[in-house]
């Protein structure tokens, strides 16, 4: 039996030594080109597999978590956000149904709903919840004895059919038994607002945003409350804040020979740094499928994505969906710049003009991932200061000079309009992650380093005289201006071709403990880059399995031209939901 098949018929922490053992054993004796090849054929990434798979047909699945071992109904699509939805209706449904008081509570949980029921129901509100889970593959966990319990949680866990991400406990519902005691209701654990409230207080209506922002986007169900659960916190973000990508399918022929055009005009690429147009920088591996999956999982607040390209559309995406907008490098230059451009940080130097951006946006780019649930409040103050990761890379110190890398050429670039207009040296990069981002402080930028800007817009490719307006300058001068502040993330950075990333893979794979991470794709001799393809091949349908909204169930035939289905780019205007309504009659 193949040791790839023997280690993932093991348990976890027996994979996990001999995984260990090989990556720091093993591949140090190994040729180097020889050694991500030998990793992968190894590396099994994926549940622990069963000796007897599961029938096709079965609905549920008997699977491991963290936690604990569950049963988990088979979906081919489904998200953290509609399963907690799902918990939670399901359970207040079971509430009414029996005649039983209930309200809905805040909690500390970014991911986890809570509703409250008097103590003195006890035995009813077990007899409901137990026959509910039971007609189903439900699960209800008791909080200590039977008898005495003040905590339930409830969920219905969902798994893909291959059982390799789990949606279970961590979106399940609370059920909170409220002791009743000289004229108030006092709850059996803390929550965010109060945990103390007058017996009699009438109850409201409120819809989702007022208990988190972790929820589905759409119309706004409403949930019965009390009145001082209505009262949002300050340190809540109450903005819209919109996520923008940058694509480009590098095997499209038409898009193939503009670029080949745009070589010839531009001789001086030839001599530079072979990082300005390395083959690397326009592959298309459907990271941006995965990574848009990441953000509808992970971040259902995402108001609007909208995707830049060379008038390109991935075949599998959905263009009839209205929270996406396709907007072409044309509409974004106007009559500024180069086009077309063969820069990324040409675009980024364009990206506060696309029409009907909000204030508060995310970029990203498509080879970086969301790992697991994150709030807005990880991006920005609810103020609106945005949050910047400085990394523990560092800016070269030395002065610029012929051979640097595009990246490290920006970075000091960036360094000199810091040093020039604050008399600060930044020394630190920034992380690979979702950058936040303002549309003032970036058109604030443009003007007041305008010929810099104007100069990084009209290189088609990168160029040494560069700036990097998105990915570092923006991050200090926001913070030196008192716009931004720095934040924190869990994070991995790996690169590729990396004989270790099989390793990491697989350990991120069954920890999922990380906010974000970055799949980089350095430029690989060819034989390296079919494994490279391959090892995402593997881990990303594992790590992401269902489809995100943005997804068409039938793709096209492969990559169109967006002018042949242009929209009209609508500029949007930003609305509050109304956080409370009117007391019930």
């Amino acid at each position: 039996m193949p040791l790839r098949r023997i280690l993932g018929l093991a348990p976890w922490p027996v994979r996990r030594r001999v995984m260990r053992q090989m990556e720091l054993r093993l591949l140090p004796h190994l040729p180097a080109d020889r050694r991500l090849r030998a990793a992968r054929r190894v590396v099994p990434l994926g549940p622990r597999r069963r000796l007897l798979p599961p029938a096709a047909e079965a609905p549920a699945l008997r699977v491991r978590t963290a936690a604990a071992r569950l049963e988990a109904r088979r979906s081919l699509w489904s998200d953290p956000a509609s399963v907690r939805r799902e918990n939670l209706d399901r359970v207040v449904a079971s509430l009414a149904t029996a005649g039983i008081d209930w309200f809905r509570v805040p909690t500390e949980s970014l991911t986890r709903t809570a509703v409250a029921v008097p103590e003195s129901d006890r035995a009813r509100v077990l007899a409901a919840l137990e026959a509910l889970t039971s007609a189903e593959v439900g699960r209800l966990e008791i909080a200590g004895r039977r008898d005495t319990t003040r905590l339930l949680r409830v969920c219905w866990p969902v798994t893909d059919h291959g059982g390799h991400l789990v949606y279970g406990t961590e979106y399940a519902c609370d059920v909170e038994l409220w002791r009743a005691a000289d004229g108030r209701l006092s709850a059996p654990r803390p929550n965010p607002v109060a945990d103390s409230i007058p017996a009699g207080e009438p109850a409201t209506l409120a819809p989702e945003p007022v208990f988190g922002s972790f929820g589905v986007p759409g119309p706004l169900p409403r949930y019965r409350t009390r009145e001082v659960f209505t009262m949002v916190s300050p340190d809540r973000v109450a903005f819209p804040v919109d996520a923008v990508y940058t694509w480009v399918d590098g095997a499209d022929p038409a898009w193939f020979e503009r670029k080949a055009r745009a070589l010839r005009d531009n001789g001086w690429v030839a001599a530079s740094n072979g990082q300005t147009a390395n083959r690397s920088r326009f592959a298309s591996r459907d990271e941006l499928r995965y990574s848009l999956r990441s953000l509808h999982a992970f971040a259902p607040w995402i108001r609007h994505v909208f995707l830049v390209t060379d008038d390109q559309v991935p075949a599998w995406l959905d263009l009839d969906r209205a929270d996406l907008t396709v907007a072409s490098h044309r509409e974004i230059f106007g009559d500024t710049g180069r086009l077309p451009t063969f820069n990324s940080q040409a675009i980024e130097s364009r990206l506060h003009r696309i029409p009907g951006l909000a204030e508060h946006f995310l970029y990203l780019n498509d080879d970086v991932f969301l790992g697991r649930p994150v709030p807005p409040e990880m991006f920005f103050t609810p103020g609106g200061l945005t949050r910047f990761f400085p990394s523990g890379a560092r800016v070269d110190s030395s002065p610029r000079r012929p051979g640097d890398t595009p990246a490290n050429s920006a970075g000091k670039n960036n360094r000199d309009l810091i040093r020039d207009t604050f008399g600060r040296v930044l020394t630190r990069k920034m992380k690979h992650t979702p950058h936040p981002s303002r549309r003032s402080v970036l058109a604030e930028i443009e003007l007041r380093f305008a010929d810099e800007v104007r100069a990084t817009s009209e290189h088609q490719f990168r160029h040494p005289d560069d700036i990097a307006l998105l990915s570092g300058l923006q991050q200090y001068y926001a913070y030196l201006t008192g716009r931004a502040a720095p934040g924190e993330i869990e994070y991995m950075y790996t690169d590729l071709a990396d004989p270790s990333t099989p390793f990491r893979l697989a350990r991120l794979l069954h920890n999922r403990n990380l906010d974000a991470f970055c799949l980089n794709d350095t430029d690989s001799p060819a034989a390296l880059a079919g494994e490279q393809a391959a090892l995402l091949a593997e881990f990303l349908p594992a790590y992401l399995p269902f489809p995100s909204r943005w997804e068409l169930s039938t793709p096209r035939a492969g990559t169109m031209s967006a002018s042949s289905t242009r929209r009209p780019v609508i500029a949007r205007q930003a609305t509050r939901h109304r956080l409370a309504e009117r007391p019930l009659s």
